[in-house]
C-alpha cells in the first residue's frame, strides 16, 4: 500500500550521466501547427485547451488521492475552497488497487461539478510500466475507460479522462509511443469525444524526450484532435532553462501542453525549480496540477497535513498563496458561471477590516464581503508600510489569520477584492494590530527530539518534535538551536525557519503555534549537508533551555 502515494519523483538509474540530453533540443523539428478541433465541452483549438463557449481554460489545480483514501469527499469542497479551478482524481482501474467501480466514479464527479471544479480523471496503475513489474498496461486501462462510457457520457464539459498515469518507466521508453496512440485510438473507436490528456514516459518527466519528439505523431493519430499531452515535473527539471525549453517547445509548435504534475521540495535527486514552472505557466497560458492535496507516504510533497486545509505545508502556502500561485491565478470555468474573458468590471473595495485573536505571532482580520458583477473570487490581505504592500495572504472568504507575525510588533494591514477574471478592486481601508509582547517558556517545562528520517548525498530530511513537559500551555514560541557542521535548512513545515551561519531560529506556522500542557508539536524540513551531519546539540524554547527527548 506504502507504494501507491507519491514521494519524490525518481529520474533514471544513469540520470547522472545522461541529464545533459535535457539541454539538447532548441526546437521540435519537423512539428507543424496542430489543427484546430471543433468541440463541444472542453476541447482543444489552436493548441489550447479551450471551453464550448471557446474561452482558453487555464488548469490551476490539485492532485488529490482518491483510490488510496475513499473516504476523504471533504477533499473536492476543501480543494475549491483554496480557489482551485481543476482536481486530478487518482482512480485505479483494478489491475493493480482496488477498482473505482462506474457508482463511485459517477460520485467523483458529482462532487466536483457541485464544488464548480473542472474533473480530470486518471488511471495510476500504469505507473512506471516496462521498470515496475506491478504496473498495469495503457490496453486495460483503455478498457477500463470504456467500461464507464455511460458514467462519462454527457460529462464532455467538466471532464477530462486522463488515460493512465506517467505509463512507462526508464526501461525503453520509446516502446510508449505505439500503445499511447493505440488508446486513444482505441477510445475514440468506442465514441468518447472527451478531451484525453496522455502522460510522458519516464515515470512522467520525458527526459529522454520521446513525447517531446513523437508528439505531433501521436496528435495526428486522433481523429478528433482532442488530445492534451501532459508532463510531470519533478527533480529532473531542477534549472529554469530545462523548464522553460520543455514547455516553449510544445507552444511554438501549437501543441497544447498542461504540467500534469509537479513538485516543489528538494529530494534525494535534486531541487525541482517550480518558481519558473508557475511563473512560465502563467506567461505561456499553461494549465498545472500540483501533486498532492495529502496522503503521501512521504509527507513532503503533501500540499495539508492530515488532509486538514486549516494545516498548510510549507509547500502548501507556495502552491496556493505563492507568486503564480492559486490564488493569484485561478479562473473558474465558465461553464459554472465563472467570468468570461470579456469580464472587465472589477469587484467594489472591500470593508475595513477589524482585528481580533491577536496573539504575538498572529492576527485574525475580518472585513465586509465585496460585490461583482459575476462574482468575487477571493481577497488578498497586504501589509502596508508607508507606500509600501507586501501580500501576507489570501482567502475565498471574509476572514484570514495572518501568522508568521513579530512580538510586540505594530502592523498596518488593508484588502483587495479579485474576481474570477483576474480584476481586482481598490484597496480597502487600512487596520493597526500591534502584536502581544510574546510568551516565556517557564525553566524546565519542555523537552525537544531531534532525528534524521532520511538522507541523500547532500541532503536529509529531519524532524524536530517539541513537548510541553509543564501545566500551562504555551502560546507562541522560538525554537533555537544551531548546527555545527555547515547543514542549511532549505524548506520547512510546519514552521518557518530563519538562519544566519549555523544558528537557526524557528517561528511556529499557525497549527503549531500552541502547545497544550504534556502535548507535542512536530516541525519537519528537508536541508543541505556535506556528508557530516550531526544533531544539534542544544535546544532553546522562547530562550529557555530545554530538555533532550
Amino acid at each position: 500500500m506504502s507504494t501507491a502515494r507519491h514521494t519524490a519523483k525518481r529520474p533514471a538509474t544513469v540520470l547522472l550521466t545522461v541529464l545533459a540530453t535535457l539541454l539538447g533540443f532548441l526546437v521540435l523539428g519537423g512539428l507543424a501547427p496542430a489543427r484546430a478541433a471543433a468541440g463541444t465541452g472542453l476541447h482543444i483549438s489552436d493548441g489550447r485547451l479551450v471551453e464550448g463557449n471557446g474561452d482558453d481554460f487555464v488548469m490551476r489545480g490539485v492532485n488529490h488521492a482518491h483510490t488510496w483514501y475513499p473516504g476523504e469527499t471533504q477533499s473536492l469542497a476543501d480543494i475549491k475552497a483554496t480557489g482551485a479551478n481543476t482536481v486530478r482524481v487518482v482512480l485505479s482501474d483494478g489491475y493493480r488497487w482496488s477498482r473505482n467501480g462506474p457508482d463511485d466514479v459517477a460520485a467523483v464527479i458529482a462532487q466536483c461539478k457541485a464544488n464548480r471544479l473542472i474533473c480530470v480523471l486518471e488511471v495510476h496503475d500504469t505507473t512506471g510500466y516496462g521498470e515496475d513489474s506491478a504496473a498495469g498496461t495503457l490496453d486495460h486501462a483503455a478498457d477500463y475507460w470504456i467500461s464507464l462510457k455511460d458514467v462519462l457520457a454527457g460529462q464532455e464539459d467538466y471532464v477530462v479522462v486522463n488515460i493512465g498515469n506517467e505509463p512507462w518507466g526508464n526501461t525503453d521508453p520509446a516502446g510508449w509511443t505505439a500503445p499511447t496512440t493505440a488508446a486513444i485510438k482505441k477510445l475514440r473507436a468506442a465514441g468518447f469525444a472527451h478531451t484525453i490528456m496522455v502522460d510522458a514516459p519516464n515515470w512522467g518527466q520525458d527526459w529522454q524526450n520521446v513525447m517531446r519528439d513523437n508528439a505531433q505523431a501521436v496528435y495526428d493519430a486522433d481523429p478528433t484532435g482532442n488530445l492534451l499531452f501532459s508532463i510531470h515535473m519533478y527533480s529532473v527539471y531542477n534549472t529554469a532553462q530545462k523548464v522553460t525549453d520543455y514547455l516553449n517547445a510544445f507552444v511554438d509548435a501549437g501543441l497544447p501542453l498542461v504540467i500534469g504534475e509537479f513538485g516543489g521540495p528538494a529530494d534525494q535527486y535534486g531541487d525541482p525549480d517550480e518558481d519558473t514552472m508557475m511563473s512560465e505557466a502563467q506567461r505561456l497560458g499553461l494549465g498545472w496540477i500540483a501533486w498532492s492535496w495529502s496522503g503521501n507516504t512521504d509527507p513532503i510533497l503533501d500540499l495539508t497535513i492530515g488532509f486538514d486545509p486549516a494545516r498548510l505545508s510549507s509547500w502548501g502556502e507556495r502552491v496556493f498563496h505563492g507568486a503564480d500561485g492559486i490564488a493569484q491565478t485561478s479562473h473558474e470555468a465558465t461553464v459554472y458561471g465563472g467570468a468570461s474573458e470579456d469580464d472587465t468590471e472589477a469587484p467594489t473595495a472591500p470593508g475595513t477590516p477589524a482585528a481580533s485573536a491577536v496573539t504575538d505571532t498572529s492576527a485574525t482580520l475580518t472585513w465586509a464581503a465585496s460585490s461583482d458583477n459575476v462574482a468575487v473570487a477571493g481577497y488578498d490581505v497586504v501589509r502596508v508600510n508607508g507606500g509600501t504592500e507586501t501580500k501576507v495572504a489570501s482567502s475565498t472568504t471574509t476572514s484570514v489569520t495572518v501568522t508568521g507575525l513579530s512580538a510586540g510588533t505594530a502592523y498596518s494591514f488593508a484588502v483587495y477584492a479579485r474576481d474570477a477574471a483576474g480584476n481586482r478592486s481598490a484597496r480597502s481601508a487600512a487596520v493597526a494590530v500591534t502584536t502581544d509582547e510574546g510568551s516565556t517558556t517557564p525553566a524546565g517545562s519542555c523537552s525537544v527530539g531531534y532525528k534524521v528520517v532520511g538522507q541523500w548525498p547532500g541532503g536529509f530530511q529531519g524532524e524536530i518534535t517539541i513537548r510541553n513537559t509543564g501545566t500551562a500551555a504555551i502560546d507562541g514560541w522560538t525554537l533555537g538551536f544551531a548546527f555545527a557542521d555547515g547543514q542549511t535548512i532549505t524548506n520547512m513545515w510546519g514552521g518557518t525557519p530563519e538562519q544566519t551561519g549555523g544558528s537557526v531560529s524557528v517561528t511556529p506556522a499557525s497549527y503549531t503555534s500552541t502547545i497544550a500542557p504534556n502535548s507535542t508539536v512536530t516541525v519537519g524540513f528537508t536541508g543541505n549537508q556535506s556528508g557530516t551531519n550531526a544533531a544539534p546539540a542544544a535546544f532553546t524554547l522562547s530562550g529557555t533551555a530545554c530538555t533532550l527527548a
